[in-house]
């Protein structure tokens, strides 16, 4: 994660510079018109990894094998799907609603091809992907990641050749790398996992199942990406794509930032859902909270020289930095660490396959983002309102799967108002100490490496005094005598 996380960042900063703040705000608006689709692989990837690692927990080989046959058949239903919609609706919508220029008009379409592309590899490598995160071979997935960015790299260096129009260039070697890392995950899983090799297979109860369960997630995840792409969309319409660019930016950061806490929880939630489907509740709620706690940690410590020094990194990192980049990037990663403690939440839930009440509720609440976002844009706010809006959203989501997974699980809401406790004492004593500290008469780089360092101490002796239990403390204690 340290090495994707910078070569992440050096290749935003080479390819906002190639194609200029107009064209990347572009390319993220019209891929978001695709992106509206991932709903429906969303839904099922969820359903997918759940399934997969519930079979394992019952040590359910041929159950395994048939999940992911099945699984196969509805990823390709689902691609089927997206295709028709893309050509037929979303051409529409691209062509007619969003506002981009006339002259660009051939490059947003050759754009939204190769998007579409990618989406489809995207979509059907997820039976794959599923398999290495339930078996958890957590190894591979890295390595597999890795190539995915340094290609990526190497996409920025043909960039500086001189083309016709690099943002054409840019979407076609986009849908390359999609295919080549497809191929990665289907090659992986094939040799390593003889659950994954498909052959022809129907099984209809298997079919409702697995589609009664991603109907009530199709919801979930509808909403959410409505909520985050109808926004992406509300910018364009009101604004244009150069606040589309400042967004794709923070959202650039906030990807490459929560990159670590994902790879963290996905590390977590297969256990979660073995530990439940083998009856060990006590262990998969000692999984969920500290997986909530760790999460918070971990995104903090990474997040906090960035909401206090934003102007900073971002004149470094970028060499044109688009109006509202600053605001946007602070607001999203304070948007992240609320969302970061719903992670193992939600996941808790998916263990359960009671999921009904709990999507319909949430994601009812989510989905109010847009309209409420709309309504302020239409009556004169700035473009800032959208991710103070999507704070509130997030803060009250998390209330409620709290509440709601109370009914399914006891001593939730106990542990939780435990966990809040020590967040927010945890967030107090650490800004207190960081807006405090006296700032340095040299070089701003410098000031960044000291402050930086003063707010990691800080936080540091926070989490160990406090942000810890006795036992964790022995455990890490014992770790580190083994290792020096």
């Amino acid at each position: 994660m340290l090495l994707t996380l910078g070569v992440t960042l050096y290749t935003s900063r080479v390819v906002i510079n190639a194609l200029g703040v107009e064209d990347y705000g572009l390319y993220n608006v019209v891929g978001g018109v695709v992106t509206l689709f991932s709903f429906l692989s969303g839904a099922m990837s969820s359903a997918t990894q759940r399934f997969f690692s519930f079979e394992i927990g019952r040590n359910d080989v041929p159950g395994l094998h048939n999940v992911f046959k099945m699984s196969f058949n509805i990823y390709v239903l689902i691609v089927v799907v997206v295709i028709i919609f893309s050509e037929t609706l979303g051409l529409w919508f691209l062509n007619s609603q969003l506002a981009i220029s006339p002259e660009r008009i051939d490059a947003a379409n050759w754009v939204y091809q190769c998007a579409i592309f990618s989406f489809c590899c995207t979509i059907m490598g997820v039976p794959y992907n599923a398999c290495i995160i339930a078996y958890e071979k957590m190894r591979a997935f890295a390595y597999i990641s890795i190539v995915d960015v340094f290609l990526k790299l190497g996409i920025v260096f043909l960039l500086e050749m001189d083309w016709d129009d690099r943002l054409e260039i840019y979407a076609i070697l986009t849908a390359l790398v999609s295919f080549i890392i497809w191929c990665c995950y289907y090659l992986y899983a094939r040799r390593n996992f003889a659950v994954s090799r498909y052959q022809l297979f129907w099984n209809t109860e298997m079919f409702k199942t697995l589609f009664s369960y991603t109907g009530w997630n199709l919801f979930g995840n509808l909403a959410a990406v409505m909520s985050n792409q109808g926004v992406n969309i509300l910018l364009n319409i009101f604004f244009g794509s150069t606040v589309n660019a400042a967004r794709a930016i923070a959202f650039q950061v906030n990807s490459a930032i929560v990159g670590f806490v994902s790879s963290l929880q996905m590390s977590i939630n297969p256990q979660i859902i073995k530990s439940y489907a083998a009856n060990d509740h006590k262990y998969m709620q000692q999984l969920v909270f500290a997986g909530a706690r760790y999460s918070f940690f971990l995104l903090y410590l990474i997040s906090i020289p960035i909401l206090l020094q934003t102007d900073f990194i971002l004149k470094i990192w970028l060499k044109t930095i688009p109006d509202y980049s600053v605001s946007f990037c602070r607001l999203v990663v304070i948007d992240a660490l609320i969302m970061t403690m719903s992670g193992t939440l939600m996941t808790a839930f998916q263990a359960t396959g009671r999921i009904k009440i709990y999507q319909v509720v949430v994601g009812v609440v989510i989905l109010c983002n847009l309209p409420i976002s709309y309504f302020f844009l239409s009556v004169g706010f700035d473009a800032n309102i959208t991710f103070l809006v999507s704070i509130f959203i997030s803060l009250l989501a998390f209330i409620l799967r709290v509440l709601l997974l109370s009914r399914l699980l006891s001593n939730i809401v106990v542990n939780f108002y435990s966990l809040i406790a020590k967040v927010f004492s945890f967030l107090i004593f650490s800004l207190s100490i960081s807006l405090l500290m006296p700032e340095l008469n040299k070089s701003k780089m410098l000031n960044f490496l000291f402050s930086s360092a003063l707010y990691w101490f800080v936080a540091f002796m926070f989490i160990w005094l406090v942000g810890i239990t006795s036992e964790e403390r022995k455990f890490i204690k014992s770790k580190l005598i083994t290792i020096f």
